[in-house]
């Protein structure tokens, strides 16, 4: 779907609620560690951790070390692409809006 060369698709890794509310987390936070996204869920950090192994998969965070601890960073560019497909349809339904308007007022006449 895209030019990329992430292994996995980012309509693919944004499908999952929770992988949603870990890329909302790490952007609000700037950068974040493990421990501090896992207490956000009901989850444990190994679930926690599959789903961050999706969102780097994908392109859309970014890890390091600090000493014993992983901390985590968005990379949005990847989000890129969601937001050419969802504004390719915005402006396919403001058309279909405006002939419906149009069809209606002709109508009208």
């Amino acid at each position: 779907m895209s030019d990329n060369n992430h292994s996995r698709d980012v309509f693919d890794a944004i499908a999952d609620p929770t992988r949603r509310q870990l890329i909302r987390l790490i952007a609000e936070a700037g950068e974040i560690p493990l421990h501090e996204l896992t207490s956000h869920f009901q989850m444990g950090r190994t679930a926690v951790s599959k789903h961050l192994t999706i969102l780097k998969e994908a392109g859309l965070v970014h890890d390091r070390k600090v000493g014993r601890e992983t901390r985590f960073r968005l990379n949005a560019a990847p989000l890129r692409e969601i937001q050419d497909w969802v504004a390719f349809y915005s402006r396919f339904w403001s058309m279909n809006m405006l002939r419906l308007n149009q069809l209606l007022e002709e109508e009208e006449e």
